[in-house]
């Protein structure tokens, strides 16, 4: 019995403990990391090879960027629960056709934010503030990256849908030659033909094709996953529950893009060019902190999915319990790393600077406290999504992220200047949790977990 188990590998039906809650999540959450690690290679090769004004650029329209592809997360979480829940309830034929219809929605989305992007990608940037090399820099380096953000947006949705048709490593094997891809043409176009900045769009811009197309073959051909690509009728309501269920990482990725944008504003104000670069290092090392807990949550939200469409309660709250409590441990193990690591991982893009060097690695020992409280928000979030409640889950993001963070970066500067910019997201990670508690509680008579 126990080798018969091994053998079909860890299923959404399963009982999990926490070895297995942690081998299922594993492949999601490395995936995760690595997206951020080869995120992040566009900016060292930027910041060491072309100079700070374009490193500068790549991050000031990057959170307008992010707003565009964050729909792949909204097709790929929501429609990940819509499916295992419908799999749950023993529909495989339904899920299937589910599945399809998803997929073909995303794409053709993908296709209109690009022609969109295009049309007002100078306008927007210049109504942000940019204005001379810094907004011509900008707008090459998007224009480019818009051109693959069909592909991007393809690349988010199967992240999720690849743990929901029971392949989480084929996910992460698909990630890592994506962000192999991307690592190994950066080196080239930036660092032996020279070709700056373009050169750092086009590599990433080939490997979100990577990323979003081999799923596209994977899944259109006969597989050995629980779900295929293929016909399927029209469903609007099921793209409404969809997009719905999903608005949360849609409305947790625009506003953790329009906070950005608030940051990057202020930053301007009250440090200059220097402070979008230092606050560009932070963000691209949150995002790999930060892609630990969204890593666990993209793994786990199927399985929590699939035993609350079975109706398994006692599963439902063992898997609640356990996920907090590992998610008590990633959040220790990020701050110490963050406090720890801070000058090691801020030397590696601005070591040619003394002045911007002392100021991201003071940045980053003050941000680094927001890990403490961040990962429980992202759980929470990513659990009501998995059961189905778009509106609590969007309503955690939105206190946390627009709200919260929004609020607090543009107030404590005024008390505190510099510092208070990056005390405001440790501020609104204690105010999250608070909203988090509320939630958790009011619901749990609701969803019996």
């Amino acid at each position: 019995m126990r080798g018969d188990r091994k053998s079909r590998g860890i299923q959404l039906s399963d009982h999990f403990t926490y070895k297995r809650l942690l081998e299922f999540t594993f492949p999601s959450i490395v995936m995760m990391v690595f997206t951020s690690i080869y995120g992040v290679v566009d900016g060292f090769f930027v910041s060491n090879f072309a100079g700070k004004t374009p490193f500068a650029a790549v991050n000031f329209i990057m959170p307008l960027l992010m707003i565009l592809g964050c729909a792949g997360f909204m097709f790929g979480t929501g429609g990940s629960a819509l499916i295992s829940i419908t799999m749950g309830t023993g529909q495989a034929g339904r899920a299937n056709e589910l599945f399809s219809l998803i997929v073909y929605g995303a794409a053709v989305c993908g296709i209109l934010i690009m022609a969109l992007g295009l049309v007002f990608l100078r306008p927007a940037a210049i109504l942000m503030g940019a204005e001379g090399q810094l907004l011509e820099d900008s707008v090459l380096y998007g224009t480019i990256i818009l051109l693959a953000i069909p592909f991007y947006i393809l690349q988010y949705e199967f992240q999720c849908l690849f743990v929901t048709a029971g392949k989480p490593q084929l996910g992460l094997y698909v990630t890592v030659a994506s962000g192999f891809t991307n690592m190994i043409l950066d080196g080239v176009f930036v660092a032996v033909f020279s070709w700056g900045l373009a050169g750092a769009a086009a590599a990433t811009a080939l490997s979100q094709f990577v990323g979003g197309v081999v799923p596209l073959i994977y899944f259109g051909r006969k597989n050995s996953s629980q779900l295929r690509l293929g016909r399927c009728k029209f469903d609007g309501r099921a793209l409404w529950r969809t997009c719905a269920n999903g608005s949360s990482e849609l409305m947790s990725n625009i506003s953790m893009s329009v906070v950005s944008m608030l940051y990057n504003i202020q930053l301007m104000k009250y440090a200059g060019e220097n402070g979008v670069a230092a606050y560009g290092v932070l963000m691209y090392v949150s995002f790999i902190f930060q892609a630990v807990f969204i890593g666990y949550s993209v793994g786990g939200a199927p399985v929590i999915g699939y035993h609350y469409g079975a109706k398994h309660d006692e599963e439902l709250k063992s898997l609640r319990r356990k996920s907090m409590r590992l998610v008590g441990v990633f959040s220790l193990l990020m701050f110490l790393g963050g406090q720890i690591l801070a000058r090691p991982l801020s030397l590696i893009f601005v070591s040619y600077d003394r002045e911007l060097l002392e100021m991201t690695v003071h940045g980053f020992a003050v941000f680094s406290f927001s890990f403490l409280l961040s990962g429980f928000s992202i759980f929470t979030s990513s659990f009501f999504t998995a059961l189905g409640d778009g509106l609590t889950s969007a309503l955690v993001s939105f206190c946390r992220t627009l709200v919260f963070q929004s609020g607090a970066v543009l107030v404590f500067p005024l008390l505190w200047g510099l510092d208070g910019i990056w005390l405001s997201v440790v501020a609104a990670e204690v105010l999250a949790a608070g909203v988090m508690v509320l939630f958790l509680v009011g619901k749990r008579k609701v969803y019996h977990y």
